[in-house]
Order: structure tokens, then C-alpha cells, then sequence
């Protein structure tokens, strides 16, 4: 009798993409941790245990948002590499609301990665779910958010992952790690904004201040008592847990006075290097270590030796679009400094890039490089099995006779992969479609899972000339899947095009973490570009930054079975960027087990 085949990974892609590919370690020395989270709308509710309301002021307003347990950013997640987290999420709000744990890989556990409709149906009000998070190899600065229309904005907290008991950091043990988070904050309703643009299908409205810890400092009037400070010693080493959980901006953040050495992204370990300003996309960390150096003494100052401004000043690479350039403030403080005599000075202020300057942020992805010692080596592919080129564009969709449509020329906003727009399942989710054999290997309509996502986009053009016939904006909605090889070593080159405009595009992969085998400016040249990948030791990321009028060439091996979403991590996104894989292995059974074990290892 033949063996079967199972298969074990979708890939859902339109201005989404899905991967889904890797095997869980044997869990007997793992540890468990628990956590309850309440997931509740700012106002009077009683459910069960206690009575919880989050009304929050900034910008000199007062408003309810989304919390979780009440608080702006959420509670930090505490583990180690090993561990399995159990959260139980408890919706007490008045809409649907799912919780994705960003760039955990969770092997053979898809059903708890979090994507509303890709892996689970939302938690509807008054209902609870419980998530199981399997840090298998992941060590680090992550983060967890809603993945839940626009709900991360206020929904949102870092993962903190320490290494296994028994073992110590690549470097000297810091004296402290500070968690700080990078976001936006809008005076009006998310909710309401959103579910605005996509009814008229205009753009979304910028936030009003960047904020870093939920604060945007003292630069924005009614924000000065509220700032977020970091106390620090002289002499003392502290590590930065730095996560970008914005909508849409993209930050470079600094201290003045001081330098930051980098030791981590993503949950993996670089090779340190020492830097004025790290650089983050929605949706990525850094692990930097900060020494507090500075002098003690204030004589012969004109500025305060005590305070220190840290600053997060956004980038925008596309000047069609309207963006928040606005800098969010925190401040750096030595509590062992002598306070001054007098009118305390104004603190320095980091030197950063200008909002514009694309060409710093990629000189500071140029120098990620995977920290590839024994401890933590670097496991690149070499042999490909399946090459996908992706073109990442900002489309329009046609306004129907009887809309009136604020989109480009008429019409609406849309966002895709290779042409295709992602259009999200309403009533199931794809998970669950596949695992109830309710998917088509061709056309089909209605948000049900279609096997035929294309390797290359449909029409092979100049992608990043600046004078694209109007033609090429259209697109159309589908709900297409790639499906994958299980063990297949899959390289896919993100390809940015000028349509609407050339801007960075931050892709995030679910279910995988990748090697960035290489970047470069204009049209990928499948004859030349690879000659110039990194195989030895590039970075190990889960989400990447595809840069402006360029491109990105990413590589995983698909082991990890289940349905995997890829999307970008912007605003557009919400106009249908996203698609998913499966994949096949013979005689593969679902369940863990030894074998996964080792499988796990050698990945």
C-alpha cells in the first residue's frame, strides 16, 4: 500500500503571504508558564472576577481603548528557550478579538498562532481561548499584538526570552533589560477610522504622535508628567529590548550621548556592533546593550549630565502618502548624578537620520550578520527546491457603479502579491478549511482556499520604472494558497514595485523565521544577483524590510505543517496584502514525536 501523503503547509499570499513549516522538540525538560490576559474595551464591565475600565489621556484627550488587563502597552511575557507559554485569553470587550505571538515559530502547533481566520475563528465577546506557545529555539526579544483588524495598536506587549537554565548570553550579563516599545497613537477611534477607509476605500488616517512605551514625550503639549524614563547607574550595562509594534511607521531610534551595541534581532543572536541609531520595520526587534558612561559632573556643562533624551523619528519612503513625521521622546536619567543647581539644562538630543533617508536604514540592515558560533549556528540552505519571485505592489481595485470611491483615480486602494489581492475567509478559517479537506486545487469564490497561487507575477515588466502605464495598478481579490513540499527548501525574492508609488514594504512570515540571503537595489537579475547572496552567516529574521524600488531574497526550510500566513506589516495590508503554502511529506503522521525531535534540530 502506498504511503500517504500529508500535507503540511499552506502559504497564503495576496498582501498576505502564509508559510507553515517545522517540528516540535521533544517537551518532557521543558518548563510550563502560565498567564491570564482580559482582553477588555475601556468602560464599566463585570465578567466573572472584577470590574475593569481603561480610559487613557494623551494629546491632552481622553479615550477608551482596547487593553489587555487594562494596561498601554500590555504586560511582558517572561520565558526561556525551551519553554512551553499557556496564555488564556479572555475576550471581555464588545468585539472579536485574536492574539498572535509574533515571530515564535510554534512547530506543529498552528492552531494557536493567532491570525483572525487563517489559524482560528476570532474569540467572539464573553468567550475565552487558550494559546500554547512553543519557544523552541527562539531567544530573544519578541513581541506579541491583536491579529484582529487594526485592535494591535493598543493590543500589543513584548515576548522577553532568556536563554535555557544552565546556559548565559553570547556576552556579559547585563545589570538590567528594559522592554521598550515603539508605537502610534491616534486621538480618534482605530476601529472607526479603519472600517472608514475601507468603505470608501481611501487611505487610512495617520496616527498623531509616536509614542515609545505608550507615551510620545514631552515635545507634545499635555505629555511631559507622563514620559516614559529610564533610570540608570553610571558604569552599569543595560539591556534594550526594542520592538516596532506601529501600524505603519517604520523608526530609528537613539540615545544621545550614548552608543548602542547590538546583539540580537528577531530572537536571534548577530554578531555585535556598535551603532549611533538602530533602525526598525513594524513588526521587528532589536536586542541592544546600552553602557551608561557618561560623567558624573556637571561642571563646565552647558547641558544636563543627569538626562539624556531617547528618541524614535520615523521613516517614510514614499512622498505620495501622507505619514506622522513626528518624534516621539523618552528620557535617560542618572540617578547617581548630582541633581543641578538651579534651571535644570535641556538634555541632549540624539543625532538621528532624517525622515527621508532610506539609504541609512539600509546601511543598518547591510551590517546584520548571524552570530554563526557553535552555540548558535547559522543553518543556511544551500540546495533550493522551490523559487518563488513575489511582486509586493500598492494596487487599485474598480470602484462598482453604485460606490462612490476615494481611492487613486476614483477607485479603490488595494495592496498584493504577484496581483493577487488577499481576500480573508468570513465565516471559517483556512486552518480549518484545509484540515476538513474543504479546499479547491482551482478556481472558487467566496474566501474558500484555492491551490494556485503563481511562482512569478502574471505580467514580467520594468517594476520599478517611475513611469508605470496606469494599467498595471488594477488588481483583484482572491484567496489563494502556494502549496509546499514538507522539507523543501523554499527561497522566495520579495520584489518592490513603483506602482502607486516605490516605498519599503515590511514582510512578515508566519511559522518561520529565515535566513536574508541577500538585498539590492531595482530589478532582481535572477543570472546575477545570487552570486552575491550570504550563505555563510546572514541574519535570521521573521520579518524583513524590502527596500525602496528594490528587493529581498529570503530562504526557510517548509517544516513546520499547517496553514502560514506572509503579509506586509502597514497600512495597506488591511486593503488585501497576504497568501499562504502547504506542504506534502510521505508518510508523515501529524502528531509529535522522537523523530520530530530530531528533525527540529537538524532544521
Amino acid at each position: 500500500m502506498a504511503a500517504s501523503r500529508m500535507p503540511a503547509l499552506w502559504l497564503l499570499l495576496g498582501a498576505a503571504l502564509t508559510f507553515g513549516v517545522a517540528v516540535s522538540p521533544a517537551e518532557g525538560s521543558r518548563s510550563r508558564r502560565h498567564y491570564d490576559f482580559f482582553v477588555n474595551v475601556p468602560r464599566m464591565v463585570k465578567h466573572g472576577l472584577q470590574i475593569r475600565k481603561a480610559d487613557y489621556t494623551r494629546l491632552c484627550h481622553r479615550k477608551s481603548i482596547l487593553t489587555v488587563n487594562g494596561l498601554f502597552p500590555g504586560p511582558t511575557i517572561y520565558a526561556r528557550r525551551g519553554d512551553v507559554v499557556t496564555v488564556h485569553v479572555h475576550n471581555q470587550g464588545d468585539k472579536n478579538v485574536t492574539v498572535h505571538w509574533h515571530g515564535v515559530d510554534q512547530p506543529r502547533n498552528p492552531w494557536s498562532d493567532g491570525p483572525e481566520f487563517i489559524t482560528q475563528c476570532p474569540i467572539q465577546p464573553g468567550a475565552s481561548f487558550t494559546y500554547r506557545i512553543i519557544l523552541s529555539w527562539e531567544e530573544g526579544t519578541l513581541w506579541w499584538h491583536a491579529h484582529s483588524a487594526f485592535d494591535r495598536a493598543t493590543v500589543h506587549g513584548a515576548i522577553v526570552i532568556r536563554p535555557p537554565r544552565g546556559t548565559s548570553y553570547p556576552f556579559m550579563k547585563p545589570h538590567k533589560e528594559i522592554p521598550i516599545i515603539l508605537g502610534e497613537w491616534w486621538k480618534g477611534d482605530v476601529q472607526q477610522l479603519l472600517a472608514h477607509a475601507l468603505r470608501t476605500g481611501g487611505e487610512f488616517q495617520p496616527s498623531d504622535a509616536n509614542t515609545i512605551n505608550g507615551q510620545p514625550g514631552d515635545i507634545f503639549p499635555c505629555s511631559r508628567d507622563g514620559m516614559f524614563t529610564l533610570p540608570v547607574e553610571r558604569g552599569k550595562t543595560y539591556m534594550l529590548r526594542l520592538v516596532n509594534a506601529a501600524l505603519a511607521n517604520e523608526f530609528f531610534f537613539g540615545v544621545a550621548g550614548h552608543r548602542l551595541t547590538v546583539v540580537g534581532t528577531d530572537a536571534s543572536y548577530v554578531k555585535p556592533f556598535t551603532t549611533d541609531h538602530v533602525f526598525l520595520a513594524p513588526g521587528q526587534t532589536v536586542t541592544a546593550l546600552l553602557r551608561a558612561h557618561r560623567s558624573s559632573s556637571s561642571r563646565g556643562h552647558l547641558r544636563s549630565t543627569r538626562y539624556y533624551y531617547m528618541a524614535a523619528r520615523p521613516l517614510s519612503t514614499n512622498p505620495l502618502v501622507l505619514f506622522d513625521n513626528s518624534t516621539a521622546t523618552a528620557v535617560l536619567e542618572y540617578t547617581d548624578a548630582a541633581p543641578p543647581a538651579g534651571v535644570t539644562p535641556s538634555p541632549d538630543f540624539p543625532t538621528l537620520p532624517a525622515t527621508n533617508d532610506s539609504a541609512a536604514a539600509d546601511a543598518y540592515a547591510a551590517r546584520l550578520r548571524s552570530l554563526a558560533s557553535d552555540a548558535h549556528p547559522a543553518r543556511v540552505p544551500r540546495r533550493v527546491d522551490e523559487r518563488m519571485l513575489v511582486t509586493i505592489a500598492v494596487n487599485e481595485i474598480a470602484c462598482a457603479p453604485d460606490e462612490h470611491c476615494q481611492g487613486p483615480n476614483g477607485n479603490r486602494l488595494a495592496a498584493s502579491f504577484n496581483n493577487v489581492s488577499f481576500e480573508a475567509p468570513r465565516h471559517a478559517d483556512i486552518l480549518g478549511a484545509y484540515y476538513r479537506h474543504r479546499h479547491r486545487s482551482r478556481s472558487a469564490a467566496g474566501g474558500v482556499p484555492v491551490e494556485d497561487f503563481p511562482n512569478k507575477p502574471p505580467l514580467l515588466f520594468n517594476f520599478t520604472a517611475d513611469d508605470l502605464p496606469p494599467e498595471l495598478g488594477l488588481t483583484a481579490r482572491g484567496t489563494r494558497v502556494k502549496v509546499l513540499e514538507y522539507g523543501a527548501v523554499v527561497e522566495v525574492v520579495f520584489q518592490g514595485t513603483a506602482i502607486l508609488g516605490a516605498e519599503n514594504h515590511p514582510i512578515h512570515l508566519h511559522g518561520f523565521s529565515f535566513y536574508v540571503v541577500g538585498t539590492g537595489p531595482g530589478n532582481f537579475d535572477g543570472d546575477r544577483d545570487p552570486a552575491g547572496y550570504n550563505l555563510v552567516d546572514p541574519p535570521c529574521q521573521n520579518t524583513v524590510a524590502v527596500p525602496k524600488g528594490g528587493w529581498s531574497a529570503i530562504r526557510f526550510r517548509a517544516k513546520n505543517p499547517g496553514a502560514c500566513v506572509v503579509y506586509a506589516l502597514s497600512f495597506r495590508a488591511a486593503y488585501g496584502v497576504g497568501n499562504g503554502h502547504r506542504a506534502h511529506r510521505e508518510g508523515r503522521k501529524w502528531s509529535g514525536g522522537k523523530d520530530d525531535a530530531a528533525a527540529a534540530r537538524d532544521a
